[in-house]
């Protein structure tokens, strides 16, 4: 059997990436890289020794399927128009810069019975993957998700860039439809938001508040799920993940601290002991880029659903989509004028001005 045959679109950083590690999946063949950018594809040629193109047009005829690595908002386009041709896609995160346009290629990919892959890498990472009953039942979430300024993906904001890694993994632990959500975000260098917070409520009762920075002086991939089966503290980074599992008579409410100890004060070394067992997961190191490429080539050829299939990527556009809705809408003052709404709201006063002006209030009162 020939191996798969297939091109990377985009030769930025990250399809860069993905075009190095084709040559270690097994069943794959990097036949070419296609980029716009005639720097791009000399860099790309140079370094990896294979073909180049400006748009995938030129060697559509010669692929099975493509990774697309480029900007967000010609993902769409690629997509549609690599997905009329009969290939087999891996999208890059996220899937479209609207939920209309995922959704449109969601189906199409269905209609057509090809794999329709979304690059959302979180869900390969070990401190995730190790996760096993932590990751069902869960009732709240917590993550934190912040990184210097990038300088690339600017044609989307913190909310598409990085959140959109911890909306997938939240909805990757229930299928229960959005209830409500609650955000706010503001543009500080880029146009657009450049900070974000959301909370965001399930009908199955789960509750989830992200945040995300690309602004952040100290970088942060955190995690924190609360749930039937214990509690995981997890750092996507480094990777490492701590859990708690409560004992039987803690998930039943059954546990009485006063029938247990006459003095509560003591009582800490023991309840973590026997009642909130804390333990360190051993992972196993992986590469998870690596390993989201075999499970692409996997699902070609098996027939089988990727891990994050086309369905699950149009989920996370739409309540991004929601979350950034939620921004929009936000008003930073009771009465605040439609300049004083959204990302871009304008300030009335400094923090210095308002202090003074608390200042003189005191000193008047």
């Amino acid at each position: 059997m020939n191996k798969l045959r297939i091109a990377v679109v985009g030769a930025g950083h990250l399809g860069r990436i993905h075009a190095k590690l084709l040559g270690q999946v097994d069943d794959a063949e990097l036949v070419a890289v296609c980029d716009p950018f005639e720097s791009a594809r000399q860099v790309a040629a140079e370094s990896l020794g294979v073909r180049t193109c400006a748009d995938p047009s030129e060697i559509v005829d010669q692929i099975d399927a493509a990774v697309i690595a480029a900007p967000t908002d010609l993902h769409c386009d690629i997509a549609k128009s690599l997905l009329k041709a009969g290939k087999h896609l891996f999208v890059e995160k996220p899937l479209a810069s609207d939920s209309s346009d995922a959704q449109r290629l969601a189906m199409l990919a269905a209609a057509r019975r090809l794999t329709l892959q979304v690059g959302h890498v979180e869900r390969f990472n070990p401190a995730f993957t190790s996760l096993g009953d932590l990751a069902r039942d869960v009732k709240y979430v917590e993550a934190v998700r912040a990184s210097s300024f990038p300088g690339r993906c600017l044609d989307v904001g913190v909310v598409m860039d990085l959140m959109i890694h911890d909306l997938d993994l939240v909805l990757s632990m229930t299928d229960a439809p959005v209830t409500s959500v609650s955000s706010s975000g503001l543009s500080v260098i880029s146009d657009h938001e450049d900070v974000a917070e959301t909370r965001i409520e399930f009908a199955c009762g789960m509750v989830a508040n992200l945040k995300a920075s690309r602004i952040s002086p100290t970088p942060a991939r955190s995690m924190q799920i609360f749930g039937a089966n214990g509690f995981a503290d997890i750092d996507f980074g480094k990777p490492s993940v701590s859990v708690v599992r409560p004992a039987d008579s803690v998930v039943d409410r059954t546990f009485d601290l006063n029938a247990e100890t006459d003095n509560p004060l003591r009582y800490s070394g023991e309840l973590f002991q026997t009642k909130l067992r804390c333990e360190t997961l051993e992972l196993e190191p992986r590469n998870a880029i690596l390993d989201e490429l075999h499970d692409f080539v996997i699902s070609i050829r098996s027939g089988s659903a990727p891990a994050v299939d086309g369905a699950a990527g149009a989920r996370a556009v739409a309540v991004a989509d929601k979350v950034l809705q939620s921004i929009q809408q936000r008003s930073w003052y009771s009465d605040a004028t439609t300049a004083e709404r959204g990302p871009h709201a304008l300030v009335r006063e400094s923090i210095q001005m308002a202090s003074r002006r608390a200042a003189q209030d005191r000193r008047a009162a």
